[in-house]
């Protein structure tokens, strides 16, 4: 109903309508609620991930650390008189398993145990540094007079060139008769690829402070005269090791003109050119002729952590400092 005079259009608006009228506003602070809400939730939620990931980096390099750390040496503590064992296995080079790193130290444990009757060196390698085995060899020596000593090799299925090397330091030296020994020589290899670059039509550019720094790069041209150098240079240390060898073995090496060839003999034959001394393995050794049937292994061994470390290295290192500095988050 209305009253006299007064436009139906001009009554107050039914309920529903003010409803209505008011709904845009409140949804708007409604959404605006909401959208804070979530924001706030995903902020706590990469704040959780980061510190998550932080932690989970954390643990893994005390967790290696701790590996590393706890297994590594030889693992078995001696007891009583008994014979030293130190493992020559693998490639010799500063990173390997037979690196002077790793050795020198077993070798000094070895000698120094009190109840080490001697020292036998289990050799299974094709050789590899002339340095680090140089090092070796020298040590052993040195430790045999200090400490009065034997030391004995004993030969698996391979002792050529750098491993060898380190064998002739061994007061007599073991092999199976099917063992493979000597290589006594030196190589420096690579590879030339002028002939190829210049079917592809591809030019070297290479600039050099010092007219040998370039020297034996496998882009360029062979220069005759670098070649002579490194081939002088390579002459020298195979000089070296000859005398290395005739030191160690004295009156029993039968030399040919083909002993410091380069050839390889297996452990029969190595025997009577006397590069070698007899046929026997690690047990015979120990028991016949050590007279300590007990063996102890001295050997510095890499456990699995040890080994992921290493391969990972650096690149490991940078992603846990990256992952730090600033973590992933999960957007």
């Amino acid at each position: 109903m209305h009253t006299p005079g007064e436009s139906p259009d001009s009554a107050a608006p039914p309920p529903v309508a003010q409803a209505a009228s008011a709904a845009p506003g409140a949804t708007i602070e409604s959404s605006l609620e909401t959208i804070a809400g979530e924001l706030l939730r995903d902020r706590r939620a990469e704040r959780r991930w980061r510190i998550f990931f932080r932690l989970a980096w954390l643990g893994l390099a005390v967790a290696v650390a701790w590996a590393i750390f706890s297994q590594r040496g030889h693992g078995t503590a001696p007891v009583g008189t008994h014979t030293a064992l130190v493992e020559v296995r693998g490639v010799i080079e500063s990173q390997g398993e037979a690196s002077a790193e790793n050795l020198l130290p077993a070798l000094r444990s070895a000698f120094e145990a009190a109840d080490a009757k001697a020292v036998v060196l289990r050799i299974n390698s094709p050789g590899g540094s002339p340095v680090q085995s140089g090092i070796v060899n020298d040590e052993i020596r040195r430790l045999k007079a200090l400490h009065k000593k034997k030391v004995y090799a004993v030969v698996e299925e391979m002792c050529a060139s750098g491993a060898y090397y380190i064998a002739v330091s061994a007061d007599e030296i073991y092999v199976d008769k099917a063992s493979l020994v000597g290589s006594i020589g030196v190589l420096m290899d690579g590879f030339g690829f002028t002939d190829a670059m210049a079917k592809l039509g591809v030019e070297r550019r290479l600039l050099t402070a010092g007219e040998n720094k370039g020297m034996l790069d496998p882009f360029s041209p062979q220069n005759e005269r670098q070649k002579a150098y490194a081939q002088a240079m390579i002459d020298q240390i195979h000089r070296q090791f000859i005398e290395v060898v005739k030191a160690g073995r004295g009156a029993r090496l039968k030399e040919t003109p083909e002993t410091f060839s380069g050839l390889f003999w297996n452990g029969e034959e190595a025997v009577k050119l006397g590069l070698v001394d007899h046929t026997g393995g690690l047990d015979f050794v120990a028991r016949e002729i050590v007279k300590a049937e007990d063996i102890v292994d001295y050997t510095q061994r890499e456990n699995v952590a040890e080994r992921l470390a290493k391969r990972f290295g650096a690149s490991m290192g940078q992603v846990v400092v990256r992952t730090l500095r600033d973590p992933p988050s999960l957007r």
